[in-house]
């Protein structure tokens, strides 16, 4: 059975999304990426000097990867738009990935700010992937709006707590005709598998892995979990009950 992510009509060859801040160097960040087998990877534009010459953090991500600016640190719609349109001018593509935060203490997204710029960018022919909160609602707004995939958080951006938001996720799974990517609060690669198991298409991961002791180890980590948790989530599990049940027959012998 072929089972292939598309975004936007294209293939993607790994459901493994990575992310490139808080890397100790650019060359630990790309040895990472070439572990991890990833073949979109998001950058924060304000990270990216295009006159920085061999020291340009773009230069470390290997030729085939689909490079996916953020706009991080955009506070409102506006910030958003204008940094996107800012790295389309530096070359940056036309994949963007829309981060609109305004809290400071949980760094929670502001979906409202997050459909309204989407709106804008999609009709400027980018490949919109919006970070949100996982509502339902939101993400139907978000589809409407030109959105290429959603991207609910798992838990609160930085914090590696895992799932928390698995209920509502699961419920965008099931609602949703558009790719579900789970990204931020992932910790550990079981997490993951965990996303994967319950239906997501694909899971965004930075923090772990960047702050882990050795990177490219834990990448790899993480690119073998999600694997295993989309071929379990294929397999179609069994139910959970409420009650025991043997697993052989317990009549029929020992009369």
């Amino acid at each position: 059975m072929d089972d292939v992510l598309k975004i936007a009509g294209r293939e993607i060859r790994s459901r493994f999304l990575l992310g490139t801040g808080k890397f100790p160097s650019h060359t630990v960040m790309r040895d990472t990426i070439v572990a991890s087998g990833s073949h979109i990877v998001t950058v924060a534009v304000r990270r990216v000097d295009p006159d920085a010459g061999s020291e340009n953090m773009l230069e470390y991500v290997p030729s085939g990867c689909i490079l996916m600016p953020n706009t991080s640190g955009a506070r409102n719609a506006d910030e958003a738009v204008r940094i996107a349109r800012l790295a389309r001018a530096m070359g940056c593509g036309d994949w963007i990935k829309i981060e609109v935060i305004s809290d400071n203490r949980y760094l929670l997204p502001d979906n409202a700010e997050t459909i309204r710029a989407t709106d804008i960018l999609a009709k400027e022919g980018f490949v919109v992937m919006p970070y949100m909160n996982p509502d339902l609602m939101d993400a139907r707004r978000l589809r409407d709006a030109g959105a290429a995939s959603v991207m609910p958080l798992g838990a609160p951006i930085g914090t590696n707590k895992g799932l928390r938001m698995r209920e509502m996720i699961s419920i965008l799974i099931e609602e949703m005709d558009l790719p579900v990517v789970v990204d931020a609060g992932i910790g550990l690669p079981s997490q993951a598998a965990e996303s994967m198991e319950i239906g997501a298409d694909a899971v965004l991961v930075n923090t772990a892995v960047a702050t882990a002791k050795d990177p490219a180890r834990i990448a790899r980590a993480f690119a073998m979990a999600i694997q295993a948790g989309r071929e379990a989530y294929l397999a179609g599990p069994g139910s959970i009950k409420k009650y025991a049940e043997a697993s052989s027959p317990l009549t029929g012998f020992l009369r």
